[in-house]
């Protein structure tokens, strides 16, 4: 099944953007970031750059896209924007920037080099390039309806995933043996690829919050921690579950009722109108309370969409930095605990912001796998 965006969403998304520029104060932005490019046009190359304006917005790309993105077009999957066939990317920016007969244009600070903007500011002379922050990102946050219908696909498949663990986590068996199980999984789920590599850690290994998966065997009494993601039509999911070999010592158990409840509690959180520095503390102070708070080293989730992590971040800090929740958003929420000489647990699920309050996407059962 493809949930595939159309033309006029494209289209709406680029007049929104152009609705932006007066805010820096451009006459035209150069768009490098490829998933930003992707959310703009449903172009979804390893190389483009796009160049919007007012009145026109050319899409750059090289001989091994230009068909491809012609033939996108013409099936609608691809906005009708101008497309330039180009060698060198940084010369034909520039050239379309002299071209347009701007003064200011504006580029993404957050995604260019320093080489490539003294590039780019060699061959514009006086023009002014003036950066800007999160003009595309900050459009990305809220889903619209089609998102949603994808993420909503792609968390039921990844939750099918992780009821298959217990074929995989088994005593002798080791962590690169299981991550390869869940990686062929998530093929045959219907994934592109894997969000991110695959985590899978177990005993000592668990208390490193993103372990890699190593040669170690899992030994009885183990606490083992998958966490996986899928792509699908661009878009990431993410989840975290736990597993035991065998018998568990009670502090182990004791960690993971800890950080079960600290989930439950920020899920209950996510609501309309809620801060994400609001969402985070419910899980903190569950862990706090329980003596744990030195060991949640990270923050409570974060967003997603065409990034695995993008924003809006559910975790501590300035509260003049923290993000109010609104419908579409979707956020995983994923508190963990890690002791060194004992272990780790996390669990993770991604949460659709509704109006009435939440949708939790993943479905997989969380309670503590014996295997």
């Amino acid at each position: 099944m493809t949930h595939s965006l159309t033309t006029a969403t494209y289209d709406a998304r680029l007049a929104r953007l152009r609705g932006r520029l007066a805010a820096p104060g451009a006459q035209a932005l150069i768009v490098t970031n490829l998933n930003n490019i992707r959310y703009l046009t449903g172009f979804a190359g390893s190389a483009g750059a796009l160049v919007l304006s007012l009145d026109r917005c050319v899409l750059l790309v090289d001989g091994r896209y230009e068909e491809v993105v012609r033939a996108g077009q013409t099936a609608g999957a691809i906005a009708p924007v101008d497309v330039a066939r180009v060698r060198k990317y940084d010369t034909a920016i520039v050239d379309h920037v002299v071209a347009g007969g701007w003064t200011v244009v504006g580029f993404e600070a957050d995604h260019t080099p320093v080489s490539q903007f003294r590039r780019w500011s060699e061959g514009l002379g006086s023009v002014e390039l003036r950066p800007t922050s999160d003009l595309v990102e900050s459009a990305r946050v809220v889903k619209d309806p089609t998102e949603i219908r994808i993420l909503r696909d792609a968390a039921s498949r990844l939750s099918d995933v992780a009821r298959r663990i217990g074929e995989w986590v088994a005593v002798d068996r080791t962590e690169l043996e299981i991550a390869g199980d869940v990686d062929r999984a998530l093929r045959q789920a219907g994934f592109e690829k894997p969000a991110f590599d695959t985590i899978v850690a177990s005993g000592p290994n668990t208390a490193y919050p993103h372990a890699r998966p190593t040669d170690r065997r899992v030994r009885k009494g183990d606490l083992v921690l998958l966490d996986f993601g899928g792509v699908l039509e661009g878009y990431c999911v993410d989840l975290t579950r736990m597993a035991g070999a065998g018998r568990v010592g009670a502090e182990a158990l004791s960690l993971f009722r800890a950080v079960r409840e600290a989930q439950e509690a920020a899920i209950a959180a996510v609501a309309p109108g809620a801060m994400t520095t609001e969402v985070d503390a419910a899980a903190r102070q569950v862990l706090a309370h329980q003596q744990l708070g030195s060991a949640f080293v990270h923050g409570t989730g974060h967003g997603l969409g065409l990034d695995v992590h993008e924003a809006p971040r559910v975790g501590p800090g300035d509260p003049s930095e923290a993000v109010r929740l609104e419908s579409g958003m979707v956020v995983t929420i994923e508190p963990g605990a890690y002791v060194v000489g004992l272990g780790g647990v996390r669990l993770e699920d991604d949460v659709l912001v509704t109006t009435e309050g939440r949708e939790v996407l993943t479905t997989a059962p969380r309670d503590l796998l014996i295997v």
